[in-house]
């Protein structure tokens, strides 16, 4: 099993293995550049997204500054907006559905390391570092209507079911179901979203 295979199916993988390296600069090279772009450079921006993204639907709207871990495990439905700021660290799928909007400052993760500090680092080299941490992954799937709020942090293994507001600033540690307004840190449901 590769150490991309290991990554998506959320067993510990090594971040220096040179395949994931390789797509890893690729992805922060393309961002730099669709970061650097001037506003108004539409055709420019979408050739970039469509070599970055897993895969994107009509009418995606990414406001720059934006960042990514390695761009190719993130997957966009229709009519989406992403506002400034966001990072998406996509070590695992990250799948958004149609009609979402995503406030500014928000933070996607895939990725967790291990709490013991022996499995997260491995054995020390004989001058005391380490290679690369290992780490582990989860998905984040997020349904259609949903409006993330500014500043939350969506956190691995979560799914936010369609129909559904998370409220500015909540940490979403949890799955949310369909229908829901949900806010806090950790991020709990407080009404039905009819």
């Amino acid at each position: 099993m590769t150490e991309r295979e290991k990554m998506l199916a959320g067993e510990l993988y090594d971040c220096g293995d040179p395949e994931l390296l390789a797509q890893w600069h690729l992805a922060k090279n393309l961002i730099r550049e669709y970061n650097g772009l001037l506003s108004e450079n539409l055709e420019e921006k979408d050739r970039i997204l469509n070599r970055l993204l897993g895969s994107r639907g009509d009418n995606l709207w990414i406001t720059a500054p934006f960042y990514v871990d390695y761009g190719n495990n993130i997957y966009f439905g229709n009519n989406c907006e992403v506002n400034m700021n966001c990072t998406f660290l996509d070590d695992n799928r990250i799948e958004i559905g149609d009609n979402a909007l995503i406030a500014p400052n928000v933070q996607i993760y895939t990725a967790f390391h291990p709490t013991n500090a022996a499995d997260r680092f491995g054995p020390l080299k004989e001058d005391g570092s380490f290679s690369f941490c290992k780490t582990r992954t989860a998905p984040v799937i997020i349904g259609d209507n949903v409006w993330i709020g500014g500043g939350a942090v969506i956190l691995p293994g979560v799914t936010i079911g369609s129909n559904v507001v998370i409220g500015a600033g909540s940490v979403v540690t949890k799955s949310i179901p369909d229908n829901s307004v949900a806010v806090g840190s950790p991020c709990r449901v407080i009404r039905e979203n009819c």
